[in-house]
């Protein structure tokens, strides 16, 4: 293997530990990012073993640099896992690991338009397949809609004053460009302050591009059904409305309003799992990562 890969994955070794437990078993790697993880799995399985992972950025894809011949990687987005295991034969699976952050190679293409540090055309599309970008959702949208984008994916206390803003501004001229977008708000206080609300605004906007939350519940539910009994699931998650959806569903059952019974997962760690003082050192973009961990019963 060649582990030239573009991006350092978080909470690798809580996760990996706690995911494999049959080294000749195969394995979903729902979101291959740059690779690190795959990686990680690949090194914990035996030549047996097989992984098989997912992402729906072709550039991604394209990039990778693991020669294994136990993975097999598709350009295509986790929802659709159920196709893909059927194509290779497969019913059921040892083990899933999904990491719903983004790679470092998205966030630092200015092209790919994800940051608000840098003046970039708004695109966020994590599929640039899709014709659906952040364009379209901040000029386009009604003001009900960016007012439920930016209560609900955001969780403003003031989104009906942001899309009200949103919607002067470009009843004057399109909103283009990240900076468009962050030169309408004037947040009063420190640096960190508008910081935090500027990545909350963004966030947000990428949230409905790439219809994240919809597409979490979704593959919540599928990987109860191609999970081997004792077979162990683990989420990574950045923002309390994934984390949220994740701890309800693994601890309850719940998602969407609706209660499965019996229950598909029993958690296997009471407490969510953070990075280390070190790791956030070695690696600042990971300080927001939580990591749960559930197994089929």
């Amino acid at each position: 293997m060649n582990k030239n890969y573009h991006h350092k994955p978080v909470l690798t070794k809580e996760s990996i530990e706690n995911l494999i437990t049959d080294k000749n078993g195969i394995y979903i790697d729902a979101t291959f990012g740059g690779g690190g993880h795959s990686y990680a799995i690949l090194n914990s399985l035996n030549e047996r073993g097989k992984l098989i992972s997912l992402d729906q950025d072709k550039e991604s894809v394209n990039m990778n640099c693991i020669k294994d011949k136990r993975l097999h990687l598709f350009h295509s987005s986790f929802i659709k896992i159920l196709n893909i295991l059927n194509k290779k034969n497969i019913r059921k699976v040892s083990g899933i690991l999904v990491d719903l952050g983004m790679s470092s190679y998205q966030l630092d293409n200015i092209e790919r338009g994800f940051s608000n540090q840098s003046n970039c055309i708004l695109d966020m599309r994590m599929n640039k397949e899709s014709t659906y970008s952040a364009k379209n959702v901040i000029n386009e949208s009604s003001k009900e809609k960016l007012f439920f984008i930016f209560k609900e994916y955001g969780e403003f206390k003031n989104a009906k004053k942001i899309s009200s803003k949103i919607i002067e501004a470009r009843s004057k001229n399109n909103i283009l460009f990240s900076s468009d977008l962050v030169n309408l708000f004037f947040i009063k206080g420190t640096f960190k302050k508008r910081k935090k609300f500027l990545s909350r605004l963004f966030q947000s906007i990428r949230i409905e591009v790439n219809d994240e939350i919809n597409a979490l519940k979704y593959f919540l539910v599928q990987s109860s059904k191609i999970l081997l009994p004792k077979g162990r699931i683990a989420v990574i998650s950045y923002h309390s409305i994934e984390d949220r959806i994740t701890k309800y569903f693994f601890k309850k059952g719940i998602l969407k309003e609706k209660i499965f019974k019996p229950l598909p997962f029993r958690m296997i760690h009471k407490k969510v799992i953070k990075p280390s003082f070190q790791e956030i050192i070695n690696n600042p973009r990971s300080r927001s990562a939580r990591l749960r961990i559930a197994e089929k019963i």
